[in-house]
This record gives structure tokens, sequence and C-alpha cells, in this order.
């Protein structure tokens, strides 16, 4: 170490102008002032040179690392096999999906960060080593005390090149203090970092069981959808022929075109919410976009006991396991410890410190020594700020109760909204189911008839029209009391029970959701 020190010091040792290592006498004050005014002067201006300038990615650059990046999230995605199950989605969104993997990174930062926290609490043990020199000897006088007369002998009391060598150990009960009460608000900001990631996975799992059902809706309907806009608009050409024509009774004509493009806008507008689904599920399950997904005809799931469980257990259980609930009583208990811990800060500080220390100086009698010490310290300003620093504490501990309650008031509505919707989804669905009924016999009717050529093809058109509008809403009142289901079991807290997903295979994670019930999972819907 110390022919390093003496490389990086050369430079300055040689800017002496006379020889100082012989005698104090033969220095020159003027000399070493012009040596110090120089060193000064070329560090001002190598630190002027040193500069930081912008550079600007190229596109090339951005391409390049984004096309990385594409091919980096896609590395360990299986390509989807076959048609694609609920449960099989649900699964890729658990194993792939880029958000839910973001909020598993954040909950394990949060966990080494408390680790940090809790080394925070040990006390300092401090190693040190280092390298001094100087130009010339540090010679010293004494003066006598009686008459004031300087000794004429001249001592030198330091090498003019040493080493020093330290070991100390250093506890502070006002940082031990601090940082205790800091440990236990990192533990409940790694509680909140969890609770987020259920968050993440209750909707994301929510999410996928709409787009899925939207997605499904769409695979089966869109032929025929794309069949009866076809049929619709070679109707509408033929009526509009025959108006042209006067064919018959001009009202009739104007009306029948009416409900045609009425029917055409329906579709047309069903069909353009319905091809959305497809990306939609992609991007939920980390699948390349704008690729086909052939997704499986899903078995509608009844969930009874959501309508018959009395309104006062469900809200139990939502304030008992509602994610965001839990994690604003996390922030209170943040917010309380952060109160207890300015009341820590204002107490006088009180040091411990022991250390051991070498010197390789030969004109030392000792050259290694211990010592040891106690420090008692306290800023008195901190009794002016105490005040302030009280009220701080309080107003932190009523926003953070304040936002609590109006969290759990939140999911409490949310809880009564999604039931109700789900209420309203199971008699839309009974209702629509009825009408496609009834319009799955009149187009039967309208078929026979044309048959028998007792009505025309525009209303066997008409009727085509109507019944697969029906059915098309047959599918998007599934979708939505699916939907609401998911909505309300996730306002509850409810969430499947699986392993760790990076562990597990896909097909074991296929399987875990696939005996798992969300209403046996959540432990008091049964």
């Amino acid at each position: 170490m110390r022919p390093l020190i003496k490389d990086v010091l050369n430079p300055f040792m040689e800017l002496k102008m006379p020889d100082l290592s012989n005698s104090l006498e033969s220095a020159k004050p003027h000399n070493n002032l012009l040596r110090i005014v120089f060193a000064a002067t070329a560090t001002v201006v190598l630190t002027a040179c040193v500069g930081t300038e912008t550079r600007q990615l190229s596109v090339a650059e951005v391409l390049t690392r984004s096309q990385t990046e594409q091919a980096t999230m896609r590395n360990e995605v299986l390509p989807i096999q076959g048609e694609l199950t609920l449960e099989e989605a649900q699964a890729r969104a658990l194993k792939y999906n880029l958000e839910l993997r973001t909020a598993m990174m954040e909950e394990a930062l949060q966990r080494s960060q408390l680790d940090v926290a809790n080394y925070d609490m040990l006390p300092t043990l401090l190693a040190q080593a280092g390298y001094n020199t100087r130009s010339n000897e540090r010679i010293s006088q004494s003066r006598d005390a009686e008459s004031g007369a300087l000794s004429p002998s001249r001592f030198i009391s330091q090498e003019r090149e040493h080493t020093v060598s330290q070991l100390g150990l250093g506890w502070n009960l006002l940082d031990l203090g601090v940082g205790y009460y800091s440990a236990q608000q990192q533990a409940d900001r790694t509680l909140i970092a969890y609770e987020k990631r259920r968050k993440v996975l209750h909707l994301l799992l929510q999410d996928v069981h709409i787009a899925f059902w939207r997605a499904a809706s769409a695979q089966f309907m869109q032929d025929r959808v794309h069949a009866a806009i076809a049929s619709a608009e070679a109707s509408l050409d033929e009526a509009r022929i025959a108006q042209n024509e006067r064919l018959g009774n001009p009202q009739e004509g104007l009306r029948y075109q009416r409900q045609l493009l009425e029917n055409l806008r329906l579709l047309e507008a069903v069909n353009r919410e319905l091809s959305n689904a497809q990306v939609e599920l992609a991007q939920l399950v980390n699948a390349p976009i704008g690729q086909p997904i052939r997704v499986a005809q899903p078995d509608q799931r009844q969930y009874p006991v959501l309508l018959t469980m009395s309104l006062e257990m469900l809200e139990e259980m939502t304030l008992s396991r509602n994610p965001d609930i839990i994690e604003h009583q996390y922030d209170a208990r943040i917010a309380r410890i952060e109160a207890r811990k300015t009341l820590v800060q204002l107490f006088p500080s009180l040091s411990f410190d022991y250390g051991i220390s070498y010197d390789d100086d030969r004109y030392l009698v000792n050259n290694d020594w211990s010592q040891a010490g106690a420090q008692l310290s306290f800023n008195f300003f901190n009794l002016l700020s105490a005040p302030a620093r009280t009220r701080m504490a309080k107003a932190g501990i009523a926003l953070a109760d304040q936002r609590r309650m109006m969290v759990q008031m939140a999911a409490l509505t949310q809880l009564h909204l999604s039931r109700l919707d789900y209420a309203n989804a199971l008699a839309q669905l009974e209702r629509a189911e009825q009408i496609w009924d009834i319009d799955t016999q009149l187009l039967k009717y309208s078929s026979d008839a044309v048959s028998a050529r007792t009505e025309s093809q525009l209303n066997l058109v008409s009727s085509e029209t109507s019944a697969i509008l029906s059915e098309l809403r047959v599918y998007q009142a599934r979708a939505e009391s699916e939907a609401a289901a998911a909505r309300m079991l996730f306002t509850l807290g409810a969430e499947p029970h699986v392993g760790s997903v990076s562990e597990l295979t896909l097909e074991e994670l296929v399987e875990q959701l696939r005996t798992t019930d969300l209403l046996a999972a959540s432990r008091g819907l049964e």
C-alpha cells in the first residue's frame, strides 16, 4: 500500500523548489506558497475540464434493445398447444404475466431491504489504514516556563513517512433505537408489498376470467356474425332495389330497411367489441400479440352461496381479507411507529467507543495502544422542534386512519355493488336465454314458411339476425355473470392457494387451479 500512495503523491512532491530534506532552515516560505497555489490551480483546472455530456440513444440502439427485451420476455414462455382452457389461461397469467412478475420482484426487494434494516441496528466495526508523509522533518522546540526563552535544542518528534492502522468498535444507543423502529417499519412495508402482490394477482385473475369469456364468445360467434352481416347487407340491397322499383308498400320497405340497418349496427358493434378480446387475453398470458388463440368452451359456473350468505358475514370477510384494507392497516401501523421514532430522536445521544491502533513511527515509545470512551450529547434545539414534530406525527396518524376508513368504505361499497351486479347478471342471463329460445323458434317457423313460399326471404333474414343477436346476448350475459362473480370473489379476498409459481411447472399449476375452488380456498364460503 505504501508504494502505491507514494506513486500518487510523487507528482506533488516533485513540485518543491529547493531541497527541504536536510533541515528546516533550507525551506523558503514563498516556495511553499507557490507550490500550494500551483497544486490548487491544477486541481481547479482538472475539475473544470471534467464534464458529462448527454448521449442520446440512437434509433438502432433502441430497436436492438427492444428486440432483445421482447425475446427475453418470452424466453421461458411455453407456446400454446391446442385449445386454451380457462385454467391454463389463469396458470399462464400467474407464471408469465409481466405485471405480476414486477410485483413479485418488488416484494423481494422489500424483503432484502428488511435484511439491511436489521443490520443497521448492529454496532459499527470500523477498520482504517492510512499513510502519512511530509516534505520536511517535523521539528519542535521547547520554551522555558519561567524565563520564556527558547531552548537551543530542536527535536524531531515524528517520522516523515509512517503508516497508521486502527480497528474501532462504536455503538450509539440513539441510532439503535431509531434503527429498531425503522426495521419495524420496513417489516410492515414488506407485508404491504405482499398485499400489493395479492391485489395484482386478484385483478389479473379477474381480467383473465373476463377476457377469456369474451374471447370464447367472439370465437364461437365470429363466423355466424360475419355470415349474418353479409346476409343482412344482401337483404338490404334487395330491399333498396325493391324500393326503387316501387314493389310493395314503400313505408313497409323503409321500415324493413331501418330494421336491417339497426341490426347491422348492433352486429358490427358486438363484433368490434369481441374482436379486442384476443389482444387482451394475449397480453394477460404473455403470448405474442396478434397470434390467434383458440380457446375451449368454458363451463358455466354458478355461485348461489354468494347471494344466499348474509351481508354481515360477507362484510366481515371483506374487512378481514381484502388486500387494500390490510395494506392501509399496515400503513397506519407505520405512522404510529413513526410517532415513536420521532420521540426517540428527541432523547440525548449516548455512544460508546473502543478501538485498538498501531503506528509504525519509530519515534513513538508505544507503537500500539487501545482506547475506550463514552460520550453523551444533546441538541437543545430539539426542544424547540419537539412540539412541531409531535404535531406532525399526530397528523400522520390521523391521515393514515382516515385513509384506512376511506378504503374500508370503498371496499364495502364494492362488495354491495358486485353482489347486486351478480344478481342482476344472473337475471339478465335467464332473460336472454328465454329470448334466444323464442327467437330460435321464430327462426324455425320463418325457415319453414320460406320453404313453403308463404313468406319472403326478407323475413327469414330478419329472423336469423334476431336469433344471432339473441345468442350473442346470451354469451354476453354469461360473460358478465362470470365477471360479476369474479369481482365479488376477489373483493372478498378469495384467491386460489397454489404453490410457488416459479417452482411448479405449467402442467402442475394448471392441475392445481383445476382442482381448487375459489369458494373453498376462501375458507368460509362453503
